[in-house]
């Protein structure tokens, strides 16, 4: 175990960072250590990777997203996906504390300040927070320059090529 916790960031316009962070998260899971993924943003529970994780012993999941965030969102929507970013802010927090937890993965963190969710500064104190030897995974697009300089390991996964708008979203590949 480490003396500080290890971050890991992938971020970028392009697709795979949070098959990247699940692909890591089975990896922990296959040397018997406690994952706990937090996905923000995110609102289905059923997606394939979903499913996946709630086979895996040891590994928890909590969706804690309202779904995509417009800047034409209503205020009381984007209320509600404020609320729900706090409240899994709030639970990223406590699973950063707990011993029991090794690694923790914080899918699309990133992007929660840059769509003005919540500010940079709780979530900095939150990541300061965590427990020595924690293992914390965070992903999103447009990383803060104040995450990238915090992580020890920094991945940007640039689109060099996507099939949207002609390829509809594929189970399997896409979710």
């Amino acid at each position: 175990m480490t003396e500080h916790p290890r971050i890991i960031l992938l971020t970028g316009d392009g697709k795979g960072k949070t098959t990247a962070a699940f692909g890591m998260a089975l990896r922990a899971a296959g040397h018997g250590l406690r994952v706990c993924v937090i996905q923000f943003i995110k609102q289905s529970d059923d997606t394939g990777e979903a499913r996946a994780l709630r086979l895996l012993p040891g590994t928890e999941l909590h969706v804690c997203g309202k779904g995509f965030v417009r800047q034409s969102d209503s205020d009381t929507l984007r209320g509600s996906h404020c609320a729900a970013a706090a409240a899994g802010l709030a639970l990223a927090r406590e699973k950063l504390a707990d011993a029991a937890t090794h690694v923790v993965v914080l899918d699309e963190l990133c992007s929660v300040p840059a769509l003005g969710l919540l500010p940079l500064q709780p979530i900095l104190d939150c990541l300061a927070a965590a427990a020595p030897g924690k293992v914390i995974i965070l992903t999103g697009r447009d990383a803060s320059q104040a995450l990238i300089d915090l992580a020890d390991t920094v991945s940007h996964i640039h689109a060099v090529k996507h099939p949207y708008p002609t390829l509809p979203a594929q189970p399997g590949v896409e979710f």
